[in-house]
C-alpha cells in the first residue's frame, strides 16, 4: 500500500522522538545526522513534538567555534503509555512515562482452561486498572494502551485473526477491551513488540538487520530488516515457530507436524524432559513456568538431567536459528522472552555451538547471538511503543494538558 505524506510525516516524527528518547538531551543537528533528515525538517518536527508536550527545551551545549547549540529532551512527565503482554499463561501490564521508564506493573495469572476471550479481557482490564492506580496517574494523561497478543493479528481492525495455542479465530479483541478500557488501544503481536524493544533499547539498537527470537509458550521471530521492523504484506512475517523442523514430527497446535515451536517452546521443552527422564522431579505437570524454572536451577547446579534437556533443546533451536542466519544474514540474533531469560547462559552457550554446526561459515561469521539485555519485560516495552506510535499518528491531544505531573520512577 502506498504511503501518504501524512504516513511519512508520522514515521519521521516517530523516528525523531525515538532518537530523543534514546539520546536525551540531544541537539537538532545530532538528530538530523542520526535520522538522515534535513536540519529544517528536524526543526519542524521537534517543534511539533514540543507543541504536543512530548519534548522540551533542555538548555544549550557549546559547539566548536560557533553559537551554542540548543538541546531538546523528552518530557518524561508529559504523559503515560501502557504496554500489555498477553501470553498463554499470564497477562503482564506495565505503565511507562514518555521516557519509557516503568512507573508501575501488574500481573495476572491465566490458569489452564481460562483462555476464552472474555476471560483474558477481564485479566487485561484488571491489570490496566491496577497500574493506573498504583502509578497515581490521572487517566486523562494516558496517551494509549499497546496490546500484544500471540498469533496473527490485524492491526487496522484490532482483530486477533488466529491464535493457535488458544484456538482463537477472528476475535475482535480491541472491541472487547474497549468495553472496559477507555484509553486508545493499539494491537500487534509479541514478535513485533520484542523487535521494537530491542531496536529502541536492546541488542538491535544501531543495527540494520536483526532477528529477535521470542521463546515462550509459543515461538516466533521478530525481524528487523534495513533498520526497520518487517511485518510482511499481511502483518504475518516472523511465524518461524510454525516452520517445519522435523518431517512428520510432533503435532503442533496449528494442526501441522514437526513445527519448531513443538521442540523449543515451553510445552515442547516439557516433552523433551519427559522423553529424557519421565520420572524427573524437575517436571511439574501442567505448569510450564515451574518446569522451566526447575530446569534453569538444575542446569545452574550441574544436574545432569537438566543439562541434557537444555542441550537437546538447544540442538533443535540451533538448527532452526541457523536457518534464520543463512536466510536473512543478520548482524545479531537475540534470544528473548521468558524461556530465554530463565534458561539464560547455559541455553545461549549450547545454541551458539549448535548454530556453528549448521550455519554457513560466511553468514555465521557476521552474526552475533546474544540474550536480550532488556531488564524489564520486552513485550510490554515494545507494546508501549505501539501506543506511542498511535498517539503520534492521531496528532495527539496535547500530552501536557493535565496540570498533574506524573510521579517520578
Amino acid at each position: 500500500m502506498k504511503r501518504t505524506s501524512r504516513d511519512i510525516r508520522t514515521a519521521n516524527r516517530y523516528e525523531v522522538l525515538r532518537q530523543i528518547i534514546a539520546e536525551s538531551p540531544t541537539s537538532r543537528q545530532e538528530l538530523a545526522a542520526a535520522t538522515g533528515l534535513s536540519l529544517a525538517t528536524v526543526a519542524t518536527l521537534v517543534g511539533e513534538l514540543i507543541d504536543l508536550g512530548m519534548v522540551t527545551e533542555a538548555g544549550f551545549e557549546d559547539s566548536a567555534g560557533g553559537r551554542p547549540r540548543g538541546l531538546v529532551g523528552v518530557h518524561a512527565a508529559g504523559g503515560a503509555l501502557i504496554g500489555v503482554d498477553i501470553a498463554e499463561t499470564y497477562v503482564r501490564v506495565e505503565l511507562f512515562d514518555l521516557g519509557l521508564r516503568v512507573l508501575a506493573r501488574a500481573d495476572e495469572h491465566i490458569r489452564p482452561g481460562e483462555s476464552r476471550p472474555e476471560q483474558v479481557v477481564g485479566h487485561v482490564a484488571a491489570a490496566v486498572g491496577a497500574v493506573v492506580a498504583r502509578a497515581g496517574v490521572d487517566g486523562a494523561r494516558v496517551l494509549g494502551v499497546g496490546v500484544s497478543v500471540p498469533g496473527q493479528v490485524d492491526r487496522a481492525t484490532g482483530v486477533c485473526e488466529y491464535a493457535p495455542n488458544w484456538d482463537w479465530h477472528d476475535v475482535p479483541l480491541l472491541d472487547l477491551l474497549a468495553e472496559h478500557i477507555t484509553h486508545p488501544l493499539y494491537l500487534d503481536n509479541p514478535l513485533r513488540a520484542c523487535a521494537v524493544a530491542e531496536l529502541w533499547f536492546g541488542a538491535a539498537r544501531g543495527r540494520g538487520d536483526a532477528v529477535v527470537v521470542n521463546l515462550g509458550t509459543g515461538v516466533g521471530a521478530g525481524l528487523v530488516l534495513g533498520g526497520g521492523v518487517h511485518r510482511g504484506v499481511s502483518n504475518s512475517a516472523g511465524e518461524w515457530g510454525h516452520t517445519t523442523l522435523v518431517l512428520d514430527g510432533r503435532l503442533c497446535h496449528c494442526g501441522k507436524h514437526g513445527c519448531v515451536e513443538t521442540y523449543v517452546g515451553a510445552p515442547g521443552i516439557m516433552l523433551n524432559l519427559r522423553e529424557s527422564s519421565p520420572d524427573s522431579a524437575l517436571l511439574h505437570s501442567e505448569d510450564q513456568t515451574a518446569t522451566v524454572d526447575a530446569l534453569a536451577r538444575g542446569a545452574a547446579a550441574d544436574d545432569q538431567v537438566a543439562l541434557e534437556v537444555v542441550r537437546n533443546t538447544a540442538r533443535y533451536l540451533g538448527a532452526a536459528v541457523s536457518d534464520l542466519v543463512n536466510l536473512l544474514n543478520p548482524e545479531v540474533v537475540v534470544l528473548s522472552s521468558w524461556v530465554a531469560a530463565a534458561l539464560g547462559e547455559p541455553l545461549l552457550r549450547e545454541v551458539r555451538e549448535a548454530v556453528a554446526r549448521h550455519a554457513l561459515p560466511r553468514p555465521l561469521a557476521a552474526t552475533e547471538i546474544v540474550l536480550s539485555p532488556i531488564p524489564t519485560d520486552p513485550v510490554c516495552l515494545g507494546a508501549a511503543t505501539f501506543a506511542l506510535e498511535g498517539a503520534l499518528s492521531s496528532g495527539g491531544r496535547r500530552a501536557g494538558a493535565s496540570s498533574n505531573p506524573l510521579p517520578k520512577p
